[in-house]
């Protein structure tokens, strides 16, 4: 079975594992081919938010056991990856776009969403609780300003966190790595 042959269901099926979306994304960034074990450090160092230095023999081995037994024979079952279970080298197949909208854009650059959410909703309630109260310029009967702005600033922050998770908005990603 090839890419192109894979429906919707399918696709979601194969990328409904994290495991599966960072190996697909590992090998996008390294040219669409790698040896296993740089895979492994890699996803484990991803899965438990450390450097793949810091990596435990631990978390290296479940990560090893569960791709080789389990994931890397699911996507080439599937097309998807070419995996050579006998020289551990695995090369992504041509044709990446078909299932790009399903993977993690970038596992080790997440903008970090739920402190702006945080923090606006902090500012906000500051705002509103400063207005009941009349505590400075802000008084009772600019409550109303006050929570249309702040409910505008939560709209254009939910449009902004939507366009930079879908591809093709045109929105500027960062570069720069944790």
């Amino acid at each position: 079975m090839t890419d192109e042959n894979l429906t919707q269901a399918e696709l979601f099926d194969v990328f409904s594992n994290a495991r599966r979306r960072r190996t697909v994304q590992y090998l996008k960034q390294r040219g669409g081919t790698c040896d296993l074990s740089p895979l492994v450090e890699q996803v484990a160092a991803w899965e438990n938010d450390v450097d793949a230095d810091d990596v435990t023999r631990a978390q290296r081995r479940r990560v090893y056991i569960s791709l080789y037994q389990t994931h890397l024979p699911m996507l080439e079952d599937h097309g998807i990856v070419d995996w050579d279970p006998d020289g551990h080298r695995i090369e992504l197949l041509p044709n990446v776009k078909t299932f790009e909208p399903y993977l993690d854009r970038s596992p080790d650059r997440q903008r970090p969403w739920h402190t702006l959410y945080a923090s606006l909703s902090v500012a906000g309630a500051l705002a509103l609780g400063l207005t009941a109260l009349s505590i400075g310029p802000l008084s009772a009967a600019a409550a109303p300003i006050v929570a249309l702005l702040l409910s505008l600033a939560v709209l254009a922050v939910a449009a902004a966190q939507h366009a930079a998770r879908r591809p093709g908005l045109g929105l500027p990603r960062s570069t720069s790595r944790r």
